[in-house]
């Protein structure tokens, strides 16, 4: 089971950013795994894995905008010209605003629901959409406070709420990491370091046969 010792071994930096997240979420784990079906330390390594990925080990619980005007380019370019990247470099909420606009369940633009759904939380939940049915989930008016994804009190329960709603679960009984990750992040963006995490983990919960 997911402790506090192991929480501050694995994520060393998380306190340092957000004070009293290890704390609350060693101490709600039983309750809030077991309420969501993760009944072992496998399906828990699983998850703990893809949060590691998600939000860098505790450290950025929302989601960095603040990109350049080549990067705009290279990550959306979609959405960005070189006119537009110039104009919203290093500018995060307008950013957000014009790649997330009729996204997700978001407005089109002009809206702010970009910025206000933006990736938040320990698995980076992103989207209108996705903040309501994980609302739905959890019973948590997430689409009001979208800030409760990062609060303490809530953050956990919402990763694992979202973890399953994502159709991760039964991937990660499958101990199948490589569909867990598309499950959870739509692709396999990072995959590499989702497996290093994964063993990470499985050694730090005493879960046998360790991938490599």
């Amino acid at each position: 089971m997911l402790t506090l010792e192991i929480l501050q071994e694995l994520w060393p930096n998380c306190d340092q950013r957000y004070p009293e997240m290890l704390e609350a979420m060693a101490s709600q784990a039983p309750d809030v795994f077991a309420k969501y079906g993760l009944n072992d330390d496998l399906t828990i390594a699983h998850a703990m894995a893809q949060f590691s990925v998600e939000c860098n080990a505790g450290t950025q619980l929302e989601e960095n905008l603040n990109y350049s005007a080549q990067g705009l380019l290279n990550t959306w370019p979609k959405h960005f010209d070189a006119d537009l990247a110039a104009q919203c470099a290093r500018n995060p909420q307008m950013i957000a605003n014009i790649a997330y606009a009729g996204r997700n369940g978001n407005a089109p633009a002009p809206s702010t629901d970009g910025w206000n759904f933006r990736g938040h939380g320990l698995s980076q939940v992103t989207g209108r959409a996705n903040y309501q049915t994980l609302a739905n989930t959890t019973g948590l008016d997430l689409v009001n406070n979208p800030d409760m994804l990062t609060d303490p009190d809530h953050a956990l329960e919402c990763a694992v709420a979202d973890f399953v709603q994502c159709g991760c679960l039964s991937c990660a009984i499958n101990d199948d990491v490589k569909d867990v990750s598309i499950a959870l992040n739509g692709g396999l963006l990072g995959f590499p370091e989702r497996q290093a995490w994964l063993t990470r983990w499985k050694t730090a919960l005493g879960v046998q046969n360790v991938m490599v």
